[in-house]
């Protein structure tokens, strides 16, 4: 038996079954970063991004992500996600914004990947929204934050 679990035991790839398990309640809460200039910054606080509001529509662009994570990434079950919402912290002192995406369900398997989606593609839209007047923006520590549910149990991700 293969002690890969995407991986039968001749070597092909596949989707793991999780037809056995229990649905339960699974969270997961995900952040990330978009580090950039202080004028860049400015401008999506005053919207003055000539684009339209920044914020909304990557709020927008990563609750859809997290609505489409399994036509993006392998082997993902596509889930019945019941709720998705993604926070925005602009920090002046880091030059950055923060980005939270928590994303919720009741099913079989966990949405992980669900909430780091959303938190990308939230990310790559700021990028893509405020490129013209900043192309040096960094998109940083995307990670998970924390997550219930499952035979796992529960994770938080501890304070660097």
């Amino acid at each position: 038996m293969s002690k890969f679990t995407h991986i039968d035991d001749k070597g092909r790839v596949r989707m793991v079954d999780v037809t056995a398990k229990q649905p339960t309640v699974r969270v997961a809460v995900a952040g990330g970063a978009v580090i950039m200039k202080p004028e860049t910054l400015k401008l999506i606080g005053h919207q003055k991004v000539k684009k339209g509001n920044v914020l909304e529509t990557a709020r927008i662009a990563g609750i859809m992500a997290a609505k489409k994570t399994s036509e993006l990434i392998p082997m993902c079950h596509p889930l019945s996600l019941t709720h998705v919402q993604v926070d925005f912290e602009p920090d002046e002192t880091n030059q950055c914004i923060e980005i939270e995406a928590s994303v919720r369900t009741i099913d079989q398997t966990g949405v992980e990947m669900e909430a780091l989606t959303a938190v990308s593609v939230a990310a790559l839209t700021i990028y893509d929204m405020c490129k013209s007047y900043d192309r040096g923006m960094t998109i940083s520590d995307i990670r998970l934050l924390e997550k219930s549910g499952g035979k796992s149990g529960t994770y938080k991700r501890q304070p660097d």
